[in-house]
């Protein structure tokens, strides 16, 4: 029997004097103990029909028409419940909710509260929804914890979220979704916000608890990686409307409709590796000068100390050591691509480069011309002149840019800062800038919210271009992006770097990303480069066990060749302080022309 049935379900929003259809009559069903995911890009419905499922839509928002059954699993009499027929705030619905129907959100730093503990957040659901006691509630929520992979769930139970790794925050939301046992999850992009290895590791997990718990789950995504490797059926969805349904295997190795050809053409893909022998791979013609370094690195260092919480006044936290000897070279006119787990140290190194922070030992270059300058010796002046000259791209496009200016403003801040030009010549540049990455330049009146999340990455980039930098810094520049406008992006950052002459470090979790975009990469671990290598050389013959685990870990696009599968046991421990940074007897070795991997000395 159906365990949810949703028949021709119809969104409207209010937006200003006008009404805007968000999802146009959409039916599917989804069956016990089966995954259907939902897809589609930014604004195609996806999160409105899970938000509409529990009622959880803003006053904007009217359902046009439609029914949401639910199985009913006290009352035979009457097997199904028209969750529309329910208030918004109906208790009926409100017990539905997190019993019956529960939902795991994309991003758990928002999902938690950062001011009661995890267990305390978790053993309260029990006794809102089921009355238990406090040592029931305990004892069932360490149950829970365990389950859900944590290495130790009574030390865990009374951690703040602050205190925990990402992916240990997101297993807890995961835990805090299914410890009343519902029949139904809603996972609304549960693992866009982490880095591969964690998103490996969290839908384990879900494949996991889903076979143990028997539950149904409707997988909301826009990653088609992650349906190849969870879904059993695929629902694509465009402008609100489904365009295309079926079996995971029919829908993605032979899709019918236009659209959804060009979704899976637009995702990021590794390179083919016909070989893995180092020696015999030529086929990479480099494009920057070896000897024209134009960043260099040297035994970089930085170890951040424990800081006082602002709430809770306790040193909580141990000494990261974020970055540990770090030597490396960005070279003129090439993208070299920074790879790495969440807090491997990519962003630190990044900020380094930019001289935000001052390092603990070590030093970095700037080769202007013939002239080598260390950037933490600047003076006031010079800094400003290396500021002009190396400008950053920020991840978010929605926290990025000031809601209170227009894109005029937004583009011509860093000309005003740097005095660069009259009025009329940053009316101009701004105007150019516009047209260089594919925006209307009578656009440039309006606010970031009347963009799209990647028009405003664009007016992003078209700022940091603005002072015609040399170096851009390019901070997770597509991850809150939908993989249509991903590929948009690249393509753009592409046709700049030929077309200016530029040099990028490209910043990414993402090894299908960096794929697209970068002549060499570097793959940083616990705050050291383990390995480096002409992109295509790393991708065919990988040197070091962490890169080969990080390329392991990306999701197949093939659902018959599916790699995440029931685990015999659970891997939730994070490394030990001490075994990360044990790095006396380490060093990069030369193993082959322009390769390098950490190696232990004899």
């Amino acid at each position: 029997m159906t365990v949810l049935s949703i028949r021709d379900l119809t969104v409207d929003f209010k937006l200003d004097d006008r009404r805007v259809t968000a999802v146009r009559h959409v039916s599917f069903n989804v069956q016990p103990g089966s995954v259907v995911a939902l897809v589609g890009e930014s604004g195609s419905g996806k999160s409105t029909i899970g938000n509409a499922i529990l009622q959880l839509l803003p006053r904007t928002a009217n359902i046009r028409t439609g029914n949401i059954l639910l199985r009913n699993e006290v009352e035979a009499i009457a097997p199904l419940i028209d969750l529309l027929s329910y208030a918004p705030n109906d208790a009926a619905l409100r017990a539905i909710r997190g019993t019956v129907i529960s939902m795991i959100f994309q991003e758990p730093t928002a999902a938690l509260s950062p001011v009661h503990t995890i267990g305390n957040q978790i053993s309260e659901v029990l006794r809102i929804h089921d009355n238990q006691s406090r040592i029931a509630s305990r004892d069932h929520t360490l149950t829970m914890l365990a389950r859900c992979g944590f290495p130790d769930p009574v030390q865990s139970f009374d951690k703040y979220p602050f205190e925990l790794s990402g992916g240990l925050r997101q297993r807890a939301v995961i835990a805090m979704a299914l410890v009343c046992g519902p029949a139904l999850v809603i996972a609304d992009e549960p693992t866009t916000a982490l880095d591969v290895t964690l998103q490996r590791q969290v839908l384990t997990l879900l494949r996991e608890l889903q076979s143990e718990l028997g539950l149904s789950t409707l997988l909301i995504t826009h990653d088609f990686g992650v349906v190849a490797e969870m879904a059993d059926e695929v629902i694509v969805l465009r402008d609100g409307a489904i365009v295309e349904q079926g079996p995971v295997e029919t829908v993605l190795l032979k899709p019918k409709t236009r659209h959804v050809k060009r979704l899976l053409d637009l995702a990021p893909r590794l390179p083919q590796a016909q070989n893995t022998n180092n020696d015999t791979i030529t086929s990479e013609t480099p494009t920057a000068d070896p000897n024209a370094d134009l960043i260099e690195i040297q035994q970089a260092s930085k170890t951040f100390l424990p800081r006082r919480h602002p709430v809770f006044g306790q040193n909580t936290l141990e000494p990261i050591r974020a970055l540990d000897r770090v030597t490396l070279s960005v070279r003129r006119g090439e993208c070299l691509g920074l790879v790495g787990e969440s807090g491997s140290g990519k962003s630190t190194l990044a900020r380094a480069v930019m001289g935000d922070l001052i390092l603990d030992h070590g030093q970095i270059l700037y080769k202007k011309d013939a002239e080598a300058c260390v950037i933490n010796d600047f003076g006031q002046e010079q800094f400003k002149t290396y500021r002009k000259c190396v400008q950053y791209v920020f991840q978010d496009p929605y926290s990025s840019l000031n809601p209170r200016m227009t894109a005029l403003e937004i583009i011509r801040e860093p000309l005003i800062i740097h005095k660069i030009g009259t009025y009329t010549d940053q009316i101009a540049r701004a105007e150019y800038l516009m047209r260089a990455v594919d925006l209307d330049p009578d656009c440039l009146s309006r606010y970031p919210h009347s963009f799209s999340g990647g028009e405003r990455q664009r007016i992003g980039i078209a700022r940091a271009l603005a002072v015609e930098p040399t170096l851009l810094i390019l901070d997770e520049p597509v991850s809150a992006l939908d993989v249509s406008v991903q590929g948009q992006i690249l393509e753009l950052l592409n046709g700049l770097k030929a077309a200016l002459g530029l040099t990028y470090l490209f910043i990414s979790h993402d090894l299908s990303v960096i794929s697209e975009v970068a002549d060499r990469v570097a793959v940083i671990r616990n705050g050291r480069i383990v390995e480096v290598a002409p992109c295509r050389k790393l991708f065919a013959s990988p040197a070091h066990d962490y890169t080969r685990e990080l390329i392991a870990s990306i999701p197949s696009m093939n659902p018959k060749a599916r790699t995440i599968a029931v685990p015999s046991d659970r891997d939730g421990a994070q490394p030990a302080t001490d075994e990360v940074n044990s790095t006396a007897q380490l060093m990069l070795q030369e193993i082959a022309p322009d390769h390098k991997v950490e190696r232990a000395l004899p």
